[in-house]
């Protein structure tokens, strides 16, 4: 076979593309599409298997996806098919809508369900054009860790079945975990043996035949012609009729439903997809790091965004599972030769190919073999890497991820990556305020002038100067008439400089009148310096002056302390005594 190392591999890359359209290096193209389609195969119709929708609709999901994602999107190398977390997001929707409506089949529902995808594909346009690519890269990392590492585990509970011959329970994780046992105490000895076979293969897999044959392609085939001589359970009633049979394959147009809307219903479809959107964008926009880092480019997020809202949207048009930046296959593009948009568009070409030409061959596939397929994608999900490695970094950040993989797991993806997003911002907002309040009132960073100096130094100790080195944070509001109160507690005179305090919100409003407060409940006086205009008129306004000095805002420090060392009442101490610290 012709060697197809990149350029990346062999310490030297290819020349960024030149135009939209690319044709300088298509042979590379051409291999790595073609690389990448034979991959996505054995995916695409496992993961249309554990959505509900049928391996067809997987089929057609890597096909419609990846070629219009990759036709308008913004990474040059990037391959999108239905990936995991999708799949997980499009299965529950699935069941609540079938629960929901009492509907006994997936065709009863499907106008509802490929409306989520259409929305979802819309939404993530929109966010597109409003430019919000960026945004999505807030998420904290622990918390991308945790769902990512979810959706794995609950792949792998809803296949566990499957490996025993087994129909998987419906209703999610929980009824998952329930038919396991049930699943173990009477397995098709059969699907068992194909299932470990299959999972031998894909985790085992020599990679340097890797390169030539995949791991998941080469179980897709073993398992199969095994499957042959075997009573095991195969996907030919998953499959519509005259499926393969050339354009008859065609997928029919899907018009939504929207006259099944309503109510609990209405909320399914919309909460859907949104998760469908915001996930697809995340999982996508991640990947497009790994492709920048592979290939030392930089992608275009929103235009990115917008490639996979047109997919996506045209999916759902046409009965097709949703799909995302698939990072394995991307990065099997890219060490293929994949250098332009063309190589994802070849590798969706690829698939529709095997759909028109050899696609009955799909009926005799053992579900078993997609099932310890599916196994392996799932603990490729697990961020493995990271949870080995968890506990030797802070704490709180290996909490955080413990809890959204469980929220995952055992609630639903929308709550865990919210309650993740909550309490990371909590941490992060106690991490500012700790780094606010530190060295606060101890020490001076605009210099001392010799006058001021003086002053203080005279006081003895009974002025306390406080300088606001930034913006205040509510979480560092929350502390700061505490952290003044203990340093001033000797003082009888307190100046608060403004210099570098450039706003100041409720909070802060609300921590500097109880600092004033409690230095006229001590008998102190205080004065404040360098007030900006707004500043002065909020504190006004909120009533937060109220118990400074009469005239207690000055124009410079030096008058402020000069004040502060009248207002001492004889205090002070005489010339030449030692000062005290701040």
């Amino acid at each position: 076979m012709t060697n197809t190392t990149t350029g990346a591999e062999a310490g030297t890359l290819p020349k960024k593309p030149s135009g939209y359209f690319d044709f300088s290096h298509l042979r590379g193209d051409i291999y790595g599409g073609v690389t990448a389609g034979i991959v996505a195969l054995p995916l695409a119709l496992a993961f249309g298997e554990a959505s509900g929708a049928g391996p067809v609709a997987g089929l057609w999901g890597a096909i419609i996806t990846g070629f219009f994602a990759a036709l308008f999107g913004g990474t040059q190398t990037q391959i999108t098919g239905p990936t995991g977390p999708m799949v997980v997001v499009f299965a529950g929707l699935v069941g609540g809508v079938q629960a929901e409506l009492g509907a006994a089949s997936f065709g009863e529902v499907a106008g509802l369900v490929f409306l989520a995808v259409v929305l979802a594909g819309i939404i993530q346009i929109l966010m597109g054009v409003f430019r919000l690519g960026n945004t999505i890269r807030l998420v904290p990392y622990p918390v991308i860790s945790g769902f990512m590492s979810g959706i794995g585990v609950i792949i792998i509970l809803l296949q566990f079945s499957r490996l025993f011959g087994s129909e998987p329970a419906g209703g999610g994780t929980i009824a998952a975990i329930e038919a396991i046992p049930g699943a173990i105490a009477s397995p098709n000895l059969a699907a068992l043996a194909l299932g470990l076979l299959t999972l031998a293969i894909v985790f085992f897999w020599p990679p340097k035949i890797g390169k030539y044959l995949p791991g998941a392609l080469a179980a897709l085939i073993i398992g199969t012609i095994l499957g042959l001589f075997l009573d095991v359970p195969i996907l030919e009633q998953d499959l519509p009729e005259g499926f393969g049979g050339g354009l008859a394959a065609l997928p029919a147009f899907v018009l939504p439903d929207l006259g099944s809307l309503g109510g609990a219903t209405t909320f399914l479809v919309v909460e859907a997809a949104i998760v469908l959107a915001v996930l697809g964008a995340i999982d996508s926009l991640l990947t497009s790091l790994v492709a920048d880092n592979a290939t030392r480019t930089r992608h275009k997020s929103d235009q990115e965004l917008i490639g996979q809202g047109i997919g996506n949207g045209i999916a759902g048009l046409f009965g097709a599972i949703p799909g995302a930046g698939a990072t394995m296959r991307t990065m099997v593009n890219i060490k293929t030769g994949g250098v332009t948009r063309l190589s994802g568009m070849i590798a969706g070409l690829l698939l529709l190919s095997v759909v028109l030409v050899a696609s009955g061959l799909a009926a005799l596939i053992p579900h078993a073999v997609l099932a310890g397929i599916l196994v392996k994608v799932g603990w490729d999900i697990i961020d493995v890497a990271y949870i080995t490695r968890a506990h030797k970094g802070p704490r709180w950040d290996l909490v955080l991820m413990a809890v959204v993989l469980l929220v995952t797991v055992f609630v639903d993806l929308i709550t865990a990556v919210g309650i993740g997003v909550f309490l990371a911002a909590l941490a992060f907002v106690k991490t500012i305020a700790d780094q606010q309040l530190e060295g606060f009132g101890e020490e001076v960073v605009t210099p001392l002038g010799p006058e001021e100096e003086a002053i203080l130094k005279n006081a003895k100790g009974h002025i306390q100067l406080f300088e606001f080195n930034g913006p205040l944070s509510f979480g560092a509001a929350a502390d700061l008439s505490h952290k003044v109160r203990d340093q001033a507690r000797d003082r009888s005179a307190l100046v608060l400089d403004f210099a570098k305090k450039l706003q100041v919100d409720v909070s802060a409003a609300r921590a500097i009148q109880s600092i004033a407060q409690d230095a006229k409940d001590q008998g102190k006086a205080i004065f404040a310096c360098n007030v900006p205009e707004a500043v002065a008129e909020k504190l006004s306004a909120l009533g937060a002056d109220a118990d400074f000095q009469q005239g207690y805002r000055t124009a410079s420090r030096l008058d402020a302390l000069r004040l502060a060392a009248a207002a001492s009442d004889g205090k002070a101490a005489p010339a030449g005594s030692a000062p005290q610290p701040a």
